[in-house]
């Protein structure tokens, strides 16, 4: 059932899930320590489920292990036997303590770490960088018109700002077809501070991360608070002490509730609810470590919630706009 949508105003066709690959990191750098080191057999083994069930993006960056994401999925990629062109590979340039001319100077390690696969999509990871972002998208442009990559989109702007990065490009008559932002039924603050009025104002794509807001809208924190005691730097958020447990709980009975009457699991169930109750405007891309996910991923897939009950979680989830 995964039809394609395409990202942007771009002719990329992807799916409405695609798979984030932080968690490739190998423990390189501060980005790589939020997660176990996989082993490659696990990256290959998740890279080859996604692809099985029908998944067609992945989604990486050069903050995550300094490269290491990049080179593990490229590899992956290899060793299932794609070639180039057969899927979409997004990966993001980091801004911190930069000048937009460092986007020119490290273009050639990015394509050498994901080499043979070109850059699809290539995105400033967030908006605080030395330089602004209109010197930043003209930076990008210059890639664009030398064929170094195809499309370019942002992460983490406000909506200001990424109207301020798709009217630059549109001077150089190029789209900005996607802004990344973290977005699931507990976190929908897009919806009230601009980001998604202004994305579908520009025909601009929302690729939510952390979809399943860190593995709380599944409810497993919830049943079993004992867990609560191995995950590291999340314990100390807010939406992981007693209180923010206690807001979700409404939310997180009705994603388990609706899993039961679909028969498919909680995290489908929010997934489901975030690439298609905006039309085509949002598309997710979950992470996985172990099998289950991989396979829970595409298999969000592979139903589509009533209107009703699309409706009765944006009622649910109110408490997070």
């Amino acid at each position: 059932m995964e039809t394609y949508r395409n990202l942007g105003k771009s002719d990329l066709k992807i799916t409405p899930i695609g798979l984030g690959c932080w968690q490739f990191s190998k423990g390189n750098n501060f980005a790589g320590k939020f997660w176990p080191v996989l082993e490659d057999e696990v990256t290959d083994h998740i890279v080859s489920l996604s692809l099985e069930g029908g998944i067609n993006w992945f989604d990486t960056a050069e903050l995550y292990g300094k490269g290491a994401s990049e080179k593990g999925l490229a590899g992956s990629l290899q060793k299932l036997g794609k070639k180039p062109g057969e899927v979409i590979i997004a990966t993001k340039w980091w801004p911190m303590f930069r000048t937009a001319s460092n986007i020119l100077k490290t273009i050639d390690e990015r394509i050498e770490a994901l080499n043979p696969y070109p850059i699809d999509l290539y995105q400033v990871h967030q908006p605080f960088g030395f330089s602004s972002e209109v010197k930043e998208m003209e930076a990008m442009a210059k890639l664009v018109k030398t064929n170094k990559i195809r499309y370019i989109g942002v992460s983490n702007f406000s909506a200001k700002k990424m109207r301020n990065a798709w009217e630059t490009l549109q001077k150089e008559g190029i789209q900005l077809v996607s802004n990344q932002v973290r977005y699931s039924l507990l976190d929908r603050k897009i919806e009230s501070n601009g980001i998604l009025d202004t994305a579908k104002e520009l025909g601009i794509t929302i690729i939510a991360y952390s979809p399943l807001a860190q593995g709380l809208v599944t409810g497993k924190f919830h049943d079993n608070p004992e867990l609560l005691k191995n995950i590291g730097y999340r314990k100390y958020m807010p939406a992981f002490k007693p209180s923010g447990l206690a807001k979700s709980k409404p939310v997180v009975d009705l994603v388990k509730k609706l899993s039961a009457s679909y028969s498919v699991t909680p995290s489908q169930i929010a997934l489901n609810w975030l690439i298609y109750y905006h039309g085509e405007t949002v598309v997710a891309i979950p992470g996985a470590t172990k099998e289950k996910h991989a396979q829970e991923n595409t298999g969000a897939m592979k139903f589509r919630l009533s209107p009703e009950d699309l409706s009765s979680l944006n009622e649910a989830s109110r408490g997070f706009l």
